[in-house]
Formats: C-alpha cells, sequence, structure tokens
C-alpha cells in the first residue's frame, strides 16, 4: 500500500524537476511512511511512498524497474494471488528475486501485457513507463478501491494517489460548477470527474495510456455488466457463497505485518471475523467506534463477538474537541468535503489502531452487493410510491421522522431520477425550495451508468439501483475508507468485493438478496449458524452519526457553527440565495429535519476554511 505520482512532460525535450517530484511524492507521506523513492528519465518522472505489508526488506523499494530497463513503475495496492503466478514466471525464463507483489506484477507485465490484469485478484492503481515506446500507462482496479488522479495542465500530464499531490505541483485549485452540482444534489461527484476543475480519476475497470506526442488511449480492462451476463450459473448458491466468501477472507490475510478488522458489530463486519474464526485464524484485533447514543451504537455487539472467539477488542468514543479535531484532519486527507459524515470516526479508529497492525479488514461493499440498504425497499412497488406522495401532501405523516424522507422521495416522477436519487438525502425538489439552486446537474455518467442498469436488469428497479450504486455511491465509500485509513497509514481490505463475488452475486435472482427485512439475505442464511442472534437480528445500524445534535450542542462546534452562518461561501453565485442563519436557527429549535440540509453546506464551509486555503484563494475557487 502506497502512494503514487509522476510527471510527463509532452515537450520530449522538457526534463523532469526532480523538486517539484519529489514535493509532490511527499504531499502523500501519510500514504508511505516507510519508504521513499523518484525515478526521472527524461521528460518522465515516477514518485513513490511505501507503506511496507509483504516483503518489508528493501527489495520491495520502488520506482521498480524491470530487468531488462525497458520499464519503470510505481504501484499501490496488493495483488492477493500473487503466488499463484511464481511457476508461471519461472517457467517462462523469469526469476523471483524478492517475496513482493510488486516484482510479480512487473513481470506478468512483460510477459502478457495488459491482458494480465483480468487475472489479478486484488486491488491497485499503477502507472508503468515504457522507455523504448514511450509511453506511459495509468491503471486502475476493477472497483476502484485505489484510487488515481490526473491532470493535464501546460502541457504536462501530472497524475497521483491524491489530489493534494497535483495541487501541490501547480495544477490549479478551481471547483468545477458541474461538480459543485453534483456534490448538492448528489452528494458526490460520480465516474471520471471530481470536484475540481481539470482533475479527473482514471475510472475503475480502466487504463488510459499517453504516449509522449500527446495521443491518448482508454481501455475498459474490466466490465461488471459483461461479467454479470457471461457468469455460469450458480447451481447451489448458498454453498458457493460459503466457500467463495471464505476463501476471500483467507487471501486477504496474505500479509508480513499484522492484520485487524474494522468491527463495527453489524453483520458485515462480523461476518468477517466470523469466517476468521472459522479458518482458525488466531490473535487477532478487533477495532470499534461507540456512541453514548443508544441508537448508533452497536460496540456492546462488537464487544461480546470478539471475547466469544477470543480476539483482542479496542473501542473509543470521537466527542467534542476530539471530533473536531478529527474532522479538519479528515478533511485535508478526504481532499473534498466529506460526505458520509462518518470520516473523522474512521480515521480516529484507523489512528488508534495503528499502534497494534497495519491492516484493517472492512466490511465495506455487502450492502451494495447484496441488497442491504431500506431505501431500496422503495424501489419495489414504484407506484406505490404516487400513494404515498398524496398522503403526504396532507401532512398525516410528514411529522414522523421515518415517514418525512419517504415522503420527499416520493415526489419524484421518474424511474430514472428514483434511481439516481436514491442515495441522495434531499432530492431536487427539495434544494430548489430551500436552497433556492435550480441548476439540476447534468449527471451524465449516472445516465449512462443508469441504461447499462435498465438493460442488465430490466423492470426491475431495486436490481438497477444495486447496480448503479456499485458503480456510484460504493466507489465514494471506498474512497472514503481508503483515505482515512491511509491517513493514518493503515491499509484496507475489503472481503466483500473478491471479483468471484462481485459477478456472481450480480448473478443471482432477487430472493437471494432481498429476502426479508434486512436484505442480505444469502449473508444471513451462511451465517445463521456462526454467529449469535444478537447479530444476526440486530436493526441496521451502519456508521451513523448524530451530527444535527454534536453542532448545535457540542462546545466545539458552537463557534465553528456561528462562522458558518457568516461563511464567505454565502458570497458565492451558487450559495448567494441560501439564509443560513434560518437553516441554522430551525436546527438550533430542534427541527433535526434540517440536519441533511446543513451538513454538505457545513462541511463545505470547513472544506474550505482548512483545505483550500492551503493552496489558493477562497475568492479564486470559483470562477
Amino acid at each position: 500500500m502506497c502512494g503514487i505520482n509522476g510527471i510527463l512532460h509532452l515537450q520530449s525535450q522538457k526534463k523532469v524537476d526532480e523538486r517539484v517530484l519529489t514535493i509532490m511524492r511527499d504531499a502523500l507521506e501519510h500514504r508511505g511512511p516507510d519508504d521513499k523513492g523518484i525515478f526521472i528519465d527524461n521528460n518522465l518522472g515516477l514518485g513513490h511512498r511505501r507503506l511496507s505489508i509483504l516483503d518489508v526488506s528493501y527489495s520491495g523499494h520502488q520506482p521498480f524497474l524491470s530487468d531488462d530497463g525497458r520499464y519503470s513503475m510505481v504501484y499501490n495496492g496488493e495483488i492477493y494471488n500473487f503466488k499463484d503466478f511464481y511457476s508461471e514466471l519461472k517457467s517462462n525464463g523469469f526469476d523471483i528475486k524478492t517475496c513482493s507483489d510488486t516484482e510479480v506484477l512487473m513481470k506478468l507485465f512483460q510477459l502478457y501485457g495488459l491482458k494480465m490484469l483480468n487475472r489479478l485478484n486484488g486491488m491497485f492503481a499503477f502507472a508503468i513507463w515504457d522507455k523504448k515506446e514511450k509511453k506511459l500507462t495509468l491503471v486502475r482496479d476493477r472497483m476502484g478501491v485505489k484510487p488515481l488522479y490526473y491532470s493535464f495542465y501546460n502541457e504536462t500530464l501530472y497524475f497521483a494517489s491524491e489530489q493534494k499531490a497535483l495541487f501541490t505541483a501547480g495544477v490549479p485549485l478551481k471547483i468545477a460548477q458541474e461538480g459543485l452540482g453534483e456534490y448538492v444534489f448528489n452528494r458526490f461527484v460520480a465516474g471520471e470527474n471530481t470536484l475540481y476543475e481539470n482533475v479527473k480519476k482514471v475510472l475503475p475497470g480502466e487504463t488510459i495510456t499517453i504516449h509522449e506526442n500527446g495521443k491518448i488511449s482508454t481501455l475498459k480492462w474490466w466490465d461488471l455488466q459483461i461479467e454479470i451476463n457471461n457468469h455460469d450459473t450458480i447451481k447451489n448458491p448458498l454453498e458457493w457463497f460459503s466457500s467463495t466468501f471464505d476463501d476471500s477472507v483467507r487471501l486477504r490475510m496474505v500479509s508480513d505485518v499484522p492484520v485487524g478488522v474494522l468491527l463495527s458489530g453489524g453483520l458485515d463486519s462480523s461476518s468477517i471475523l466470523a469466517s476468521l474464526y472459522q479458518q482458525k485464524f488466531k490473535g487477532l484485533q478487533t477495532f470499534n467506534i461507540g456512541f453514548k447514543e443508544a441508537e448508533h451504537d452497536e460496540s456492546h455487539l462488537a464487544k461480546m463477538l470478539s471475547e466469544k472467539f477470543d480476539y483482542g477488542f479496542h473501542t473509543m468514543q470521537l466527542e467534542n474537541n476530539l471530533l473536531y479535531d478529527k474532522l479538519i484532519a479528515s478533511t485535508y486527507y478526504q481532499d473534498e468535503p466529506i460526505m458520509h459524515l462518518s470520516e473523522p470516526h474512521l480515521l480516529a479508529l484507523s489512528q488508534m489502531a495503528k499502534s497494534a497492525v497495519k491492516v484493517l479488514l472492512s466490511g465495506e461493499g455487502a450492502d451494495e452487493m447484496m441488497g442491504g440498504y431500506v431505501r431500496y425497499k422503495a424501489l419495489k412497488y414504484p407506484s406505490l410510491l404516487n400513494s404515498i406522495a398524496a398522503i403526504g401532501n396532507f401532512d398525516l405523516l410528514a411529522k414522523k421522522p421515518r415517514f418525512e424522507k419517504l415522503i420527499r422521495y416520493s415526489k419524484i416522477k421518474t424511474n430514472e431520477n428514483l434511481v439516481i436519487f436514491n442515495s441522495s438525502n434531499i432530492y431536487k425538489d427539495d434544494i430548489v425550495k430551500t436552497f433556492g439552486i435550480n441548476n439540476v446537474p447534468n449527471n451524465e455518467y449516472r445516465k449512462e451508468i443508469y441504461e447499462d442498469a435498465k438493460i442488465l436488469y430490466p423492470n426491475n428497479l431495486k436490481r438497477q439501483a444495486l447496480y448503479f450504486d456499485q458503480h456510484t455511491y460504493l466507489c465514494s465509500l471506498l474512497d472514503r475508507n481508503d483515505r482515512c485509513t491511509m491517513g493514518a497509514s493503515i491499509e484496507c481490505r475489503e472481503p466483500f468485493l473478491d471479483p468471484r463475488l462481485l459477478a456472481g452475486l450480480g448473478s443471482l435472482n432477487d430472493d437471494w438478496l432481498f429476502t426479508g427485512k434486512k436484505g442480505k439475505y444469502i449473508l444471513k442464511t451462511a451465517m445463521s449458524e456462526k454467529l449469535p442472534s444478537e447479530i444476526l437480528n440486530f436493526r441496521k445500524v451502519g456508521l451513523s452519526v448524530p451530527w444535527g445534535d454534536y453542532i448545535v450542542n457540542s462546545p466545539a462546534f458552537k463557534d465553528e457553527l456561528e462562522n458558518f452562518s457568516r461563511s464567505e461561501m454565502f458570497q458565492m453565485p451558487y450559495f448567494e440565495n441560501i439564509n443560513a442563519k434560518k437553516l441554522i436557527l430551525n436546527l438550533q429549535k430542534g427541527d433535526l429535519k434540517m440536519t441533511p440540509y446543513i451538513m454538505p453546506l457545513f462541511m463545505m464551509h470547513i472544506w474550505i476554511k482548512n483545505y483550500v486555503e492551503k493552496f489558493s484563494t477562497v475568492s479564486a475557487i470559483i470562477k
């Protein structure tokens, strides 16, 4: 696990400035405090910060050069099945000189080129420079677990694991108007675009090759839609799932350093722990975030399960000044305004775990792969939403918090928008009414994914929403996990995102996913004899945080809430019609329905104040 960066001048006579390359690299020090390196080949420069996980000796140093000197590579991630290729590489004349997956990745590329990607079981983002053909190839894993950003600026390509490295190199920080719209309406920017002008992501499952003459070619090397369509019929889904999940967990224990588990106490992370116990992994440590508010707390379940399996248990709570400090820190690591609102907690938890482990397993992805969100239920009978909308007009249910959001959602008119806005907390009509913002984002990428979902799962809105989330919402969660854990110099691994599970689960019928109150029927059934009933039947909590209460009542936030009401952001064209003081006053009076309206704006304020000013002035961030 590492941080990578690079520079390619499209003017071949221009040599890379070692100072700029090094500054970029060291902006990523938190991603790799164990080692550092650079490589320069005239107009090409590669930088690397290393977090040593496999082969912690110097033999895993990067940038990694091929034996013949043709290729240079910087790589971030893990190839869990790297040892499976040893005999094949040796039979093709390659010597294996290290115990690292980096060497295997390089030699597979030498042997097969990009055709080797489909055989890798892992998470990765890497860049390979071909000195002979003068081309740079950027690669990202199937689901985008590992981040990779790039920008063309002043006839130069800059790339890095995090946007801050691009800004450090001189790429201007400017908010894209369309990106701002997506943040407000959809919570995050999906697809290749970002919140920033002229900064893009390499899409999950894609490669981008940049030739020295400026020619660019893109390859989609993995497509979930194709994988699902081509998947063989699974004859015994429960047996298949149990064995594949256990093997996925086993593979993600490949490490030369200690591995722990992020254990919320919910079904997903508990299932990982149960699998580890069944496979006789000993001496593990679990890490949990607790809350004093009972409706948000699962720590008692995590503690009970850890003790049952004889694993070490560690928990903490995050409040007041410590919560505020972690909010500021997580905003920096995130590079954008935080949107899941659990980022400070995940960062603090990772920092606590750092003294004991260097790798953490996470249950991320289970909800999006197996239908675990309550919000999918609204799509089972979409015609009923019209009736709910009508009832909502009479204000019969609107005063009940659990129905208030459903009533707002039910007023969405098209199937497309029911899917596209399913993961949003506030919707188009709410934003127009409350914020006075009428510029709805184009959402071109979201619309493309929705069309793919319709083809794959015709007349099935729940399944379409699931596929849609796998390409949008889940990507934002994975980015959160990466930034928060790597902010503490810890690697995060997600067993539910094994490629075998991704395709196989997508091929199963709805009953294996949506049956029961909480969905994830196949997981719950597989764990029925491995987990206590208290966990199997506990209400779904997730990592939810009572922010509405925190920002009003916590001493650490009271001053910041006042600053927020007078924030310069409300002088900007996009936010000029928002009455922040009125929103805050309603929240202070106890109207918690204001929380989803205030939090994205509050986090934008925090981001502008504590992140943007590191790279530019506030007045310059929006054209």
